[in-house]
């Protein structure tokens, strides 16, 4: 991706210069126009907690959507927690409110991996949005996709085994962010064990031994700043994305009603 122009809080996005698979929902006699219209605040957000300070610059419109950078979002009960890795071309809103059952307290936050850089999709830039309704089903794709996404990621954790959960994740996240080289699949997120233990439902430890387990078996290596993935995915992977893209792609009326 290109650099937006400018630094600090009130630089200058051009949305859909840095997301061009934006930008193909406008027909392209009408492309140049909306790639200059289509401006945002950036915001640039090191390494460390709070993601939400993306909310004390600006608030509502559509969100914020990630140019650079890796994030995790966390939700626990009880100091146990579950987390979901977002990345380039993700949606998010950090600073709307979390639901909140009385009955089920939840622990909440953000910890950005990698520096991050942000599009603040505000009511303004909503507003310059409303000329090109095109772009409002490539939004919503992009949401959908969020959610498909947090759907394998829950059949991953409920894998019985911990190591194959660890490798079923590194495969899938692979499928996003790695490249294929002739030593394997490189994988180049830096993901500490206590981060993978949030992401797969486990205790460090236990992710510990199992990847000493799986890098035993030759199936994978880590260098700190990158994993290298051997062989195939995993079939069970194959399972999990056979059956979500079999169910989104299901008509309502299939479905059983029993």
């Amino acid at each position: 991706m290109s650099a937006s122009t400018g630094q600090g809080p009130s630089a200058l996005s051009y949305v859909l210069r840095e997301d061009p698979e934006l930008a193909e929902a406008i027909a392209p006699a009408r492309r140049r126009r909306a790639i200059e219209e289509c401006t945002a605040t950036e915001i640039h957000i090191p390494v460390g907690r709070g993601a939400g300070q993306a909310g004390t610059a600006l608030h509502g419109g559509i969100g914020a959507l990630v140019l650079d950078g890796l994030l995790i979002r966390r939700v626990g009960i009880g100091g146990r927690f579950g987390a979901e890795l977002l990345g380039e071309g993700d949606l998010l809103r950090p600073w709307q409110q979390e639901w909140d059952s009385p009955m089920l307290p939840l622990e909440t936050g953000w910890l950005v991996v990698e520096p991050a850089r942000l599009a603040v999709l505000d009511h303004e830039f909503v507003q310059r949005f409303a000329r090109y309704p095109e772009l409002a089903p490539a939004f919503v794709a992009r949401a959908m996709q969020r959610a498909r996404n947090l759907a394998v990621n829950m059949a991953i954790v409920h894998q019985a085994r911990v190591d194959v959960r660890v490798r079923m994740l590194l495969w899938h996240l692979a499928g996003r962010w790695g490249r294929v080289r002739t030593e394997g699949t490189v994988l180049p997120l830096r993901l500490t064990h206590a981060l993978l233990a949030d992401l797969v439902a486990a205790r460090r430890p236990t992710v510990t031994s199992a990847i000493s387990e799986l890098s035993r078996r030759g199936l994978l290596r880590s260098s700190g700043d990158e994993w290298v993935l051997f062989g195939d995915p995993p079939r069970e992977l194959l399972d999990v994305n056979g059956g979500v893209e079999a169910e989104a792609s299901e008509p309502p009326y299939l479905a059983s009603t029993s």
